[in-house]
């Protein structure tokens, strides 16, 4: 990629959807730098000046919102170009110069099947009009896209009314059967204790909060859910049992009880996502990343689990791969087995080497063990 006339954040953003682009980074000190299929690859020009960074987003950034990046240093927002492609955008400073982490949001809310997501996401939706739905992973891994193709589920095909909470707002929903408020913090609301504070006021069927993040988000989230909403929200966890410490971590040791009996009446199901470079020549896949799924269900025995505080169990009720439930191991050994991903690729993300060789060699098996009996019966 090579660079050609000014440098101005416009043409950036806008190279982002020539160059399918899911990532910008601006630093001081390197050209800027793409994030193309999950790899990292930088403009062909000149480094970014100290004073080319600390103005390149003035465009996109209002008095108020420039206000308040001064004084924190760090500012979150979104922009869009009027072709509807929308940005989250992250600007922090670092050696006292502005960089930024911008994240293209497609105009296009994706489907279940553009995403590539696991029947069980829509059989979520489908069986759920009340409770809590979590959404977990690291930075990257497809929790905002994947939320979003859920809550439009609820939009084409639900009578409900939706309010949501998010700093930024990414997709822009249009009323459907739905109806449906965006409510962005630092435009529309202060805060998300004062937004969550004022919600179930607001008569919602399905509320979703951006992330929980801190004691008040989780404790708005399950009360809201235990007053019979649909409540959806993500976390910055790698994975579901991270998910039950975090928070834990938010509440003093003598609140666990309280938690753990409300989440055991409350919790519908806990997605963790891990976004996995897809193999090139994979026949119909037009994605250039697949999503390995870890979920847990909330049925009676996880239910009971979690109330008797008995986590360590969790992994081996999901490991058994039933009613919908999946481990990392079985998602990446039916991915390889799918052809949508490289064995070494599996590898790489796999939690345990060795028990994903075996899953893989067990499902080998079972398919050739199959196809014989087929063939024997004279099909």
């Amino acid at each position: 990629m090579v660079a050609s006339g000014p440098l101005t954040i416009q043409r950036l953003l806008s190279s982002m959807k020539k160059l399918d682009a899911s990532d910008l980074h601006i630093k001081v000190g390197t050209p800027p730098v793409y994030r193309i299929g999950g790899l990292l690859k930088p403009v062909q020009g000149d480094p970014i000046t100290e004073d080319e960074a600390d103005h390149l987003l003035d465009a996109l950034v209002t008095d108020a919102q420039r206000e308040r990046f001064i004084g924190t240093g760090n500012l979150d927002f979104a922009a869009h170009l009027p072709d509807g492609d929308r940005f989250r955008i992250n600007m922090f400073r670092a050696g006292g110069h502005t960089h930024a982490a911008i994240r293209r949001v497609k105009a296009e809310i994706p489907s279940y099947k553009d995403l590539n997501l696991p029947q069980t996401y829509h059989d979520i939706v489908e069986r759920s009009s009340e409770g809590l739905v979590l959404i977990v992973g690291v930075t990257g891994s497809g929790k905002s896209s994947t939320l979003a193709s859920m809550i439009e589920h609820i939009n084409q095909t639900r009578s409900e009314n939706i309010i949501t909470v998010e700093d930024p707002v990414e997709y822009r929903f249009v009323p459907k059967k739905s109806i449906i408020s965006q409510r962005e913090i630092g435009i529309d609301v202060q805060d998300f204790p004062t937004a969550l504070r004022y919600i179930v006021r607001e008569d919602p069927d399905v509320i979703f909060i951006g992330e929980l993040r801190d004691h008040d988000t989780v404790l708005s989230a399950v009360q809201a859910a235990e007053t019979g909403h649909l409540v959806f929200s993500t976390m910055h966890t790698a994975d579901t049992m991270q998910a039950f410490s975090r928070i834990l971590e938010f509440f003093p040791s003598h609140e666990h009880g309280f938690l753990r009996h409300a989440l055991a009446n409350t919790l519908k199901a806990v997605c963790a996502q891990r976004l996995l470079p897809a193999t090139a020549d994979t026949a119909g896949l037009k994605a250039k990343v697949v999503p390995a799924c870890e979920i847990l269900l909330g049925n009676s025995t996880v239910r009971d689990k979690i109330r008797k505080g008995e986590d360590e169990d969790l992994p081996a009720i999901v490991g058994r791969n039933e009613e919908g439930m999946q481990s990392f191991t079985h998602a990446l050994a039916d991915l390889v087995n799918r052809e949508w991903v490289s064995l070494s690729t599996a590898l790489e993300f796999a939690p345990n080497r060795d028990a994903l060789m075996s899953t893989i060699k067990g499902v080998e098996v079972k398919a050739a063990t199959l196809t014989g009996k087929v063939r024997s019966s004279g099909h």
